[in-house]
């Protein structure tokens, strides 16, 4: 029989709890402010696999949870990262358009219309251009994302001629939306996408810019029945995740490697494949409920194509200004990746 002295019981209690301790120091929990519902594909198809696959890589050592409710508004979401209100973030580059004015030309109008190819492309763009850039300080960006496409909707009358566009009034959601509808000749109406419906019925709006998808996840099927396509998109968005800075230099090397596997470009391609998953089962909805769905005109895809030369014209000045060297440089290796990536 095998007895212990009092000493011996003493230090093998030590050595178990000094252990435990290592063990609980070694674990990290994260936290997600997340400004969607926890219905929103964004949050099932995306945000919650991307906290299992952290948990799975790092075997259980780095955890994510995601909160109940967000920690400020949409727009703030960057500003919670890069502070360290939140860990992990997510949220649109647009919401500050002076501090990402290196983002912009990714939003414009002709940027492609498959999701998945565009976050890809513009991950790459980051990589080589941006990731020095002063306005990305503070955080470690897990990835970006595009959305492929965001169209023309009308609730009363097809849009396909720049004449057709006067003097409508349409909600959007950022500067380089302002522009190309003020441009047109139309009236542009600031106000975040979950106004429409409301904003709609009560006749304070014409139409609204979405993307097919947000027209359906937003239940707007009912108000906005007339489409108009353009090919490359009308406009675009960007996207971010974000990690804090000082909690992703804290993580252990091994932790880090393993997230650095899960992230960038395959976490950008997955942002982009729920939006091309979500398109198609929108618009097939929607022609099933009798909606019209039309192409852009030749002269409205004219008009449209002068407006983008003057706002890359202006951007370029712009993005010099904001710290990138070779804006002309970026902008084409965007398209060309996004080509090569698209099959086009």
């Amino acid at each position: 029989m095998i007895t212990l002295t009092t000493k011996a019981l003493k230090g093998a209690v030590a050595a178990t709890a000094l252990f435990a301790s290592s063990l609980t120091a070694q674990a990290e929990t994260l936290t997600m402010s997340s400004w969607v519902p926890p219905t929103h594909f964004i949050h099932t198809d995306f945000l919650v696999p991307l906290t299992e696959k952290i948990a799975e890589v790092t075997e259980g050592r780095v955890t994510v949870t995601i909160l109940p409710a967000p920690l400020a508004s949409p727009p703030q979401h960057w500003e919670l990262a890069r502070t360290g209100v939140a860990d992990i973030t997510w949220g649109n580059f647009t919401y500050e358009p002076e501090r990402f004015v290196s983002m912009w030309f990714a939003e414009f109008p002709n940027a492609g219309s498959n999701a998945e190819a565009q976050s890809r492309a513009l991950w790459r763009t980051y990589e080589k251009f941006l990731a020095g850039n002063a306005a990305f300080d503070g955080v470690k960006l897990l990835s970006v994302g595009m959305f492929g496409g965001g169209q023309l909707h009308h609730g009363s009358k097809d849009i396909t001629l720049p004449a057709d566009i006067a003097n409508q009034k349409f909600r959007m959601g950022g500067p380089i939306q302002e522009k190309l509808l003020t441009s047109l000749g139309a009236v542009p109406v600031a106000a975040p996408a979950t106004k429409a419906y409301e904003m709609l019925e009560s006749g304070v709006i014409d139409g609204s810019l979405h993307t097919m998808e947000s027209v359906v996840n937003f239940r707007l099927e009912d108000v906005l029945k007339h489409h108009t396509v353009f090919p490359n998109g009308f406009y675009d968005a960007t996207f971010f995740v974000a990690m804090n800075g000082a909690k992703w230099d804290g993580l252990s090397d091994a932790d880090k490697a393993a997230i650095n596997g899960i992230i960038g470009e395959e976490l950008s391609a997955a942002w982009g494949k729920n939006f091309d998953n979500q398109d198609q089962p929108a618009i097939d909805k929607m022609r099933a409920a009798g909606h019209e769905f039309v192409e852009a005109s030749p002269e409205m895809i004219e008009a449209v194509d002068a407006i983008y030369a003057s706002m890359v014209a202006d951007w370029i000045v712009a993005a010099k200004a904001a710290g990138v060297a070779d804006p002309e440089g970026m902008l084409g290796f965007y398209s060309e990746t996004y080509a090569a990536l698209a099959g086009e």
